[in-house]
């Protein structure tokens, strides 16, 4: 029964939560004991001896800068937001949205479940290593020898190790903290020890005898940097974390920072005091043995002295960073499955009656005995090489993207980003996604561009299967941030023909019954313009805000339902006619207004008056138009399309020939032909109106033009309808009338265009120039 005032566990909860951590148990000690790893014992030795000691503080103030402008970017956003399980994953959902997420978090998942069996396999041939000279048996040969089931004794001490990992955290995190308590308490003896150790063996002439670089064997600043590196990652160990922590807001990033700081601290004196009591050639050679023989009281009278003390830290450096996955891989893949993005993993989102995520332990265990079964005979080095350089990447994608992250929310001014850690700038997260992608290229480009590309596969994967989400992100205030900022740049650059784009406004009625007028619209954006598609209802505002919802909704669904890129709008006015005349002053925003305003022709007579005063209207609002006389749209199986323009000058003939070029650059009306005709009334101009064409079509730069010149003096009727009558389109241009010639216009077009292909009548504001 739950404490007075608690409320209800909703149905299928756990009936007790997962153990609750604060900074120091669940954020700092997984990431320090993970940042204390391998390269402490195995390479830091090697790094200064090739670089020396003042570039091998550099490399380590470049890595801790990725890794600390990391840390700062994983503060602001854990502080900006309410932290729920899954770490990284969950950050990057909820700022960059499901389809970075659920990429990120897919490979993030794979990267530590991976890393399992990889510090498994590294625990076994560094407690070989190390005990090898106290236990002389145990050597490659006897390690080698078949065994049954497990393939080889070093694969049964693998299975061993895997097995008791898993039996640690599967009884829970609590369990294995306690575990990683002990395993930091003997880390940092080891460390005392071999600082110790070289405190006392230190000379300022070997100080500076190592100051400089010896490097040998082909080595340079940057292939020691990558070598060096991986000792700066190890902070999503404790991010991991974030569904066991009591207050996530202030234990992320006070374990996080603290963890980064105090291992810059200490590869920082482990690099001074190196240098300063060991020789070039030694720290080369033997940069782990050196450890042990340099720790504090190791003599031939204490064989297990504090020498072997040495030996127990890099054991439990490897220990401790495969626990550290070994929590981290399941909760990252719950989270996942909690959100469903992914369907498959959908049985993983459940917890355990303790909040354990145990049906994802088991995945991971599974996938990690397969892995070591894989290995079990030595024979597939190369092949866990390879993934484990994947590994690797995946963490820095994982890194430069949590920095991209911050970037976007704190650069596009998001009015909710307000982290309460206030020691962050966009420009710290910028230079950290940088420095992330900097790394991974320096360390194997080869590897680095698959890591990429497994991420953009996710992407693109998450992207096609995943409709919906319950949960926001940033992408939205980060592209309002740029469009804003465009829109104000825009607004201040003069117009020039060379730059017109078509920003069309469509007055589509309901699109349903007028699709010849919403698809040329749709052409005539081809991806270079902009279309919004509006709809008038006449009556009270109040009385039809239901039906204008409605309304807008219905034009939402043609517009997706047709895969258009275009804008719904619609507006409510007591007249029509007053309407369209407010809607024509007021559609657009800032710099883009409509340039081009699509009409429907209209047959009643009864509107041929007002159809004038609207297309004035128009053209006194600098609105290029076209009137749509539809026959229909063509048939998708229609292949040989011809577009007519009609040139009778070149005001409108400019704005007419642009028209037809961006129909053709859709793929629908891939290969059709454009005929540009002219109309002379006898042969002698004949040559002189060709030439002129030519030049225009030149400088023009459309090359599926045909010029034909029509030698003729019949009416123009009469020749459009022995001309065009078999083309797909025709593009005329017309002037706008007086008043009182409005019926004559009216009846003039209707009759002309009666029974003939589909005419967009053009007229241009001049805007619009073909030769720029």
């Amino acid at each position: 029964m739950p404490p007075p005032g608690a409320k209800p566990l909703p149905p299928g909860a756990p009936e007790s939560g997962p153990a609750k951590f604060g900074a120091f148990g669940g954020v700092f000690t997984p990431s320090i004991l993970t940042i204390f790893g391998v390269i402490m014992f195995m390479r830091a030795g090697y790094v200064v001896g090739q670089a020396g000691i003042a570039a091998a503080l550099m490399i380590l103030v470049l890595s801790k800068s990725i890794t600390l402008f990391t840390g700062f970017s994983i503060s602001a956003i854990a502080t900006n937001t309410e932290v729920k399980s899954g770490g990284a994953y969950f950050l990057i959902s909820r700022t960059l949205g499901p389809e970075f997420g659920g990429a990120i978090g897919l490979a993030l998942y794979t990267a530590q479940a991976l890393s399992v069996p990889f510090y498994v396999l590294g625990f076994t041939e560094a407690l070989v290593k190390s005990l090898h000279p106290w236990f002389p048996f145990l050597t490659a040969e006897f390690l080698a020898r078949p065994l049954p089931y497990a393939g080889t004794y070093f694969a049964a001490i693998n299975f061993v190790v895997l097995f008791g990992l898993f039996v640690v955290t599967f009884v829970g995190a609590h369990w294995a903290i306690k575990t990683q308590y002990l395993i930091m308490a003997v880390l940092v003896l080891a460390i005392l020890a071999f600082l110790g150790g070289l405190g006392l063996r230190f000379d300022p002439a070997m100080l500076r005898a190592n100051m400089g670089s010896g490097y040998t064997d082909g080595s340079n600043f940057w292939i020691i940097f990558a070598i060096y590196f991986p000792a700066a990652t190890g902070i999503m160990a404790g991010v991991n974390m974030s569904g066991n922590l009591k207050n996530p807001t202030r234990a992320i990033p006070l374990g996080t920072i603290m963890a980064v700081l105090l291992g810059a601290l200490v590869y920082g004196a482990q690099i001074v005091l190196m240098g300063g009591a060991v020789s070039r050639e030694q720290l080369i050679a033997r940069p782990y043995t050196t450890l042990m023989e340099v720790a504090r009281f190791h003599t031939p009278f204490m064989p297990l002295g504090l020498g072997l003390l040495v030996a127990a830290g890099v054991i439990c450096a490897t220990l401790s960073s495969g626990l550290g996955s070994f929590l981290g891989a399941p909760r990252i893949l719950q989270a996942l499955a909690q959100d469903k993005l992914l369907t498959p993993f959908s049985p993983f989102a459940k917890l355990s009656r303790s909040g354990e995520p145990r049906r994802a332990l088991i995945l991971t265990f599974v996938l990690s005995a397969g892995v070591l079964y894989y290995a079990r005979n030595g024979g597939s080095g190369g092949a866990l090489n390879a993934i484990a350089s994947i590994i690797t990447m995946l963490f820095l994608c994982t890194y430069g993207i949590t920095n991209l992250a911050a970037f976007v929310e704190s650069f596009g001014r998001n009015p909710s980003f307000r982290p309460r850690f206030r020691l962050f700038h966009w420009s710290i997260a910028l230079l950290g996604a940088i420095g992330c992608a900097f790394a991974a290229f320096l360390i194997d480009a080869a590897y680095a561009f698959a890591a990429v590309v497994v991420v953009a596969l996710l992407f693109f994967y998450v992207r096609k299967f995943v409709l919906k989400t319950s949960f926001g992100d940033a992408r939205r205030g980060f592209y309002y941030s740029r469009i804003r900022e465009n829109l104000f740049k825009l607004q201040q650059l003069p117009v020039h023909p060379k730059n017109w784009r078509p920003t069309i406004l469509v007055l589509s009625g309901n699109p349903n019954t007028r699709l010849a007028l919403v698809k040329y619209a749709s052409w005539l954006g081809s991806g270079r313009g902009m279309v919004t598609i509006a709809s008038v209802l006449v009556g009270d505002f109040h009385a039809r805000n239901t039906d204008r919802i409605q309304a807008l909704k219905n034009l939402q669904e043609f517009i997706n339902g047709n895969k258009l890129l275009a804008f719904p709008q619609v507006l409510v006015t007591p007249d029509f006619d007053t309407g369209l005349s407010h809607l024509l002053q007021t559609a657009g925003a800032g710099p883009l207004r409509p340039n081009l305003i699509l009409w429907g022709w209209s047959d009643d007579p009864n509107r041929s008056l007002q159809t004038v005063k609207n297309l004035r209207t128009a053209h006194a609002l600098q609105m290029s138009q076209i009137i749509v006389r539809s026959a229909g749209i063509p048939s998708p199986k229609q292949r040989k399309r011809r577009i007519d323009i009609w040139w009778r000058g070149k005001h409108n003939g400019s704005l007419l020939v642009i028209l037809a070029y961006l129909i053709s650059l859709n793929p629908e009306w891939t290969g059709c032909r454009i005929r540009v005709l002219r109309v002379v009334k006898d042969e002698h101009a004949l040559i002189p109106a060709h030439a002129e064409l030519d030049a225009l079509m030149e400088i023009a730069r459309i090359p599926n033009a045909k010029i034909e010149i029509v030698v003729s003096a019949d009416p123009f009727p009469d020749i459009l309808r022995r001309t065009s009558d078999q083309a797909t389109v025709i593009l005329l241009g017309f002037g706008i009338p007086e008043d009182n010639d409005a019926p004559l216009f009216q009846k003039w077009f209707s009759s002309m265009l009666k029974d003939m292909p589909t005419t967009l009548l053009v007229h241009s504001t001049g805007e619009a120039d073909v030769t720029s």
